[in-house]
């Protein structure tokens, strides 16, 4: 599929099959979700854009790179993409965080915003959506709607799990977001749930199911 980037390491893929069993306890399940989106940071900023700056080593000045432009911003759809965040945020702990809360329609499944809060000057930064899945895609769309009117550098959108569908939706109305996930399942059930999936992320994650 087009700008999808499968995120298939080993070690996701092991972590990701012992997060779906449905024996795995929410002590496990948020250990193994925050694990995998550690090694799932590494490949969403493997392409960021570099400059060179002048530093001094114990020993001499030298040149090295860091990375271009104003902190890199975690956005997190609330509330199942805090399990991601924290994992990400170990690996890039400078990065700012903004928040879109969104709950969906149990009737329509529609997206309905609650809460949107980013850090100032977006226009500078690289955006990074997290959220532990793209099922309907009707979330990922609202989120990243509501994103793009603040302007951001670039976008990039971080799911565990979606589906053909899912893509399909969510590339209809943003095809220049590439997504980036540790698998692509069969299909969405009636309910909007993918499967074979792993059931609701967020109730998995804090216990509430």
């Amino acid at each position: 599929m087009n700008n999808v980037h499968l995120v298939d390491h080993p070690l996701v893929q092991h972590k990701l099959t012992l997060m779906r069993r449905k024996d795995a306890s929410t002590a496990s399940f948020r250990r193994l979700l925050n694990e995998l989106a550690t090694l799932m940071a590494y490949e969403v900023t493997r392409e960021m854009p570099m400059q060179e700056i002048e530093i001094e080593t114990p020993l001499e000045k030298t040149t090295g790179k860091v990375i271009d432009g104003k902190k890199l911003v975690f956005v997190s759809i609330m509330r199942a993409g805090a399990g991601i965040l924290d994992g990400m945020l170990a690996v890039v702990p400078g990065a700012r965080v903004g928040h879109i809360g969104l709950y969906r329609d149990p009737k329509t499944l529609t997206a309905i915003e609650y809460y949107f809060k980013m850090p100032s000057e977006m226009h500078e930064r690289d955006a990074i959506v997290v959220d532990p899945m793209l099922a309907t895609g009707n979330s990922a769309v609202a989120a990243v709607d509501r994103l793009k009117e603040v302007r951001p550098r670039s976008i990039k959108f971080v799911c565990l799990l979606t589906c053909p569908e899912g893509l399909r939706h969510f590339h209809a109305e943003h095809a220049d977001v590439p997504v980036y996930t540790a698998a692509v399942d069969s299909h969405l059930d009636g309910h909007g749930y993918i499967v074979p999936g792993l059931g609701d992320a967020g109730d998995r994650l804090f216990g509430t199911k």
